[in-house]
């Protein structure tokens, strides 16, 4: 765990970091973003004393940095800027041993790991281990610098806008590695960018910076549906969540309070309630709220055509098996379900089957559309 406690610093005079105060968990990737000049750089530097604060404290794992060995330290982190920063007389190879080697490493060993970490970013061993840097594509050259970050298996890894000089699709296929490497390794990574687009991919939580100070640190899918204040609104963009609409939950476009009844209702009460409410369906409860079916009054209609009685009890004619999507279900997948189902509507429960929701097509209809027209009303403005 790395925590920032009222950390200041000042450069000829004027404040670039004021008193910043924020916890990064262990294995989580956190990306620190914000216009330039914002403090991000500076903040990720101090993690590894490349920077001193000039009052406040930053601890790592509970100790102070400062109470540290700088060289100490540092071999326990990675760390990957924008240009790879690799040495251009040594080979590929060479290079990400460097620092197995002057540790005095077994010379097997590191050759193994060698190996094994230009698998891991991609690179065929026998194709690039005996390369200079000077013979690699930019894009080639982070892939090593990432591998290099990994070599001494640290347990924090800082990136520095690693792969902002890169072209589009190069820059994507390096995020996706970090995502990969990251899943399957669980380090603790914190990585600059000035991109919005590339933080949401890849950031368990996004610190955006404006400033000097911290202004949100949050998940991706929070700061995009609550923005705090009118900055961060405009930073991330109005509409961007229409960008990663798998961010968008069942829960945040849900109609809230659908038209419910218990199952020991009549059928005579049924009818009252749909027509009092103008709808020509049911969800059914029970009493802790749990759904246990639907009644439609199709149904009511086919059933009163073969026994008039209408104090039958709800329970008894409901349909008891439907589909239901959970509060927590991407937009996406639920766009899928409907499709294939080929249903109008479907109830949005919690882990513990309780209604809390509905979703029809109608609704997501409304929903897309106002999305849409809001964009028009952007661009025009």
């Amino acid at each position: 765990m790395i925590e920032f406690k009222n950390v200041n610093k000042n450069f000829n005079g004027r404040k670039i970091l004021k008193n910043i105060n924020i916890t990064i968990q262990d294995e989580e990737l956190v990306v620190i973003i914000g216009p330039s000049g914002c403090g991000k750089t500076t903040t990720l530097k101090m993690i590894n004393k490349l920077l001193i604060p000039d009052s406040g404290e930053i601890r790592i794992n509970g100790k102070k940095i400062e109470d540290q060995t700088t060289i100490k330290l540092r071999r326990n982190m990675g760390y990957v800027i924008q240009q790879a920063g690799l040495l251009p007389h040594l080979t590929i190879g060479d290079n990400i041993a460097l620092i197995p080697s002057i540790e005095k490493m077994d010379k097997d060993k590191i050759h193994i790991k060698v190996i094994e970490l230009l698998n891991l970013v991609g690179l065929a061993p026998e194709m690039y281990i005996d390369k200079y840097p000077n013979q690699l594509s930019g894009g080639e050259q982070q892939r090593v610098g990432v591998a290099r970050a990994f070599v001494m298996n640290p347990d924090i890894i800082l990136m520095d806008e690693p792969f902002s000089a890169l072209d589009p699709i190069t820059k994507a296929q390096l995020q996706d590695e970090v995502f990969s490497i990251q899943q399957n390794y669980k380090k603790t990574i914190i990585f600059v960018t000035h991109d919005m687009d590339e933080a949401l991919k890849l950031g368990d939580r996004i610190c955006i910076m404006h400033g000097g100070h911290v202004v949100q640190f949050d998940t991706p899918s929070e700061i995009l549906k609550n923005p705090i204040n009118d900055f961060v609104r405009d930073f991330v963009g109005k509409n961007r969540i229409w960008n990663q609409p798998e961010l968008i939950k069942a829960k945040d476009i849900m109609i809230d309070n659908p038209v419910k009844s218990i199952g020991e209702r009549t059928i005579l009460q049924a009818i009252e309630i749909m027509k009092t409410r103008s709808v020509d369906s049911l969800l059914v409860v029970d009493i802790n709220n749990a759904l246990t079916g639907l009644i439609t009054l199709k149904q009511i209609r086919t059933t009163l055509r073969k026994d008039p009685d209408k104090t039958k009890r709800i329970k008894d004619i409901m349909q008891k098996e439907l589909i239901t999507v959970n509060k927590e279900d991407s937009i996406i997948d639920i766009l899928e379900l409907i499709k294939k189902e080929d249903i109008n509507f479907v109830p949005v429960v919690d882990n513990e089957k309780k209604l809390t929701g509905l979703l029809t097509k109608s609704s997501l209809l409304s929903i897309l559309s106002n999305q849409f027209i809001d964009m028009e009303v952007d661009i025009n403005e």
